[in-house]
């Protein structure tokens, strides 16, 4: 691994610096898992795209800049360290979006990604359903094909849908082969949201947001046209997106280090007479960050000589789902009785604590997680 940026590596940095410290809405934006923040993150998105920024890594001809993927870390770590507005388009962008370069036909890439990068059409994930939770290939929700109309009926429920109350179109898998072996006999779909049969019921978070949904379909037409990927054979789609959630994309470096940046700063304020241990907590977190900086461009010099995401991206998603919870425990230890406020200049530190709980929890449970590296990366035996 080459730890040297280029000279085009630095020039790029700067440019993105300057325009983040240009534009970046302040106040800061409310919450984007809100309705009226959601509207508001989706404005900053089109901002972004307007100016080349929002998909830097993607072709020219769908938005982006075509970098490669050291100068989308660079952008990644220039973006968190300004403070700009959490990516209201991360499942679309981030997980979708390079599944359909790998799996879509080209009429679905030109249909699908330059709305997507927009911010024009927004998705949200389809995977968890009442019974089928970390265990993916559990899922009832089902597929039957109407030949007449050239497209399958789903019926099901999807539930815990990030941002479903707001977004235009789901993706996610449906069973099309009920008699096939649990990982066999699934599709993956694209499924607009406003669709005849779809009801989408909103239901709030421990936060107080409102953006988590639960979506029930019923008899629910999906043409040809928007199946991604090859009928039955789903599940090694949804294997590319869950290795993009757990891996590289959905939580950069550049989100943690810039956590970590703003820990140190709290433990400069109010850190002078805490406790050793706590002042240990403030120095690990900060040095996990880093090491994850570094893992990740280790994970790209790879990716960059042609190797593929595999289930190693279950040992990244178990590290920095912990280092979030880690770096928030510290600042509350900091914060001390200042910890609990809600409102303030404080009270960023327990929101991100709130949702940094849900880490180990979403992307497939790290207790999950923990088995795949078991059996898949170490070989141990199933028990």
């Amino acid at each position: 691994m080459d730890l040297t940026f280029t000279a085009d590596d630095d020039a790029f940095r700067a440019e993105a610096r300057t325009w983040l410290e240009a534009h970046v809405p302040d106040p800061p934006l409310p919450s984007g898992d809100t309705r009226d923040g959601f509207a508001a993150h989706l404005e900053w998105e089109r901002s972004l795209f307007d100016a080349r920024w929002a998909v830097v890594s993607w072709p020219e001809e769908y938005g982006g800049r075509e970098v490669d993927l050291v100068k989308w870390l660079i952008f990644e770590e220039e973006y968190y360290r300004a403070g700009a507005p959490q990516r209201v388009t991360q499942n679309g962008i981030f997980l979708l979006a390079p599944t359909i370069f790998e799996f879509g036909t080209k009429e679905q890439q030109d249909r699908i990604l330059p709305a997507m990068a927009h911010g024009e059409v927004t998705w949200c994930q389809g995977w968890s359903e009442p019974n089928a939770g970390s265990d993916l290939a559990g899922i009832t929700s089902r597929a039957v094909r109407d030949d007449a109309n050239g497209g399958w009926r789903l019926s099901g429920q999807k539930t815990w849908t990030t941002r479903g109350a707001f977004c235009d179109w789901m993706f996610g898998l449906f069973r099309t082969d009920p008699d096939a072996e649990r990982h066999r006999g699934m599709t993956y779909f694209l499924v607009p949201l406003d669709a005849p049969g779809i009801i989408v019921r909103g239901f709030g978070r421990l936060d107080g947001d409102e953006g988590f949904a639960e979506v029930f379909l019923d008899d629910v037409f999906v043409p040809d046209a928007d199946v991604l990927g090859e009928v039955n054979k789903g599940w090694d789609v949804a294997m590319a997106t869950t290795g993009s959630e757990r891996g590289l994309t959905l939580r950069s470096p550049g989100r943690f280090l810039a956590t970590a940046a703003r820990l140190i700063e709290l433990s400069r304020e109010l850190g002078e007479d805490a406790d050793p241990q706590i002042r240990d907590a403030v120095t690990r977190a900060w040095i996990d960050a880093e090491a994850y900086r570094w893992q990740t461009f280790w994970t790209v010099t790879r990716l960059m000589e042609g190797a593929k995401s595999g289930p190693e991206s279950s040992m990244v998603k178990l590290f920095w789902s912990e280092l979030d919870v880690r770096l928030h425990d510290a600042a509350l230890a900091l914060l001390g009785p200042h910890a609990e406020l809600v409102d303030g200049e404080f009270a960023s530190w327990m929101k991100g604590y709130e949702f940094s709980l849900s880490g180990p929890i979403y992307a497939g449970t790290n207790e999950i997680q923990r088995n795949v590296v078991a059996e898949r990366v170490l070989g141990l035996p199933r028990k």
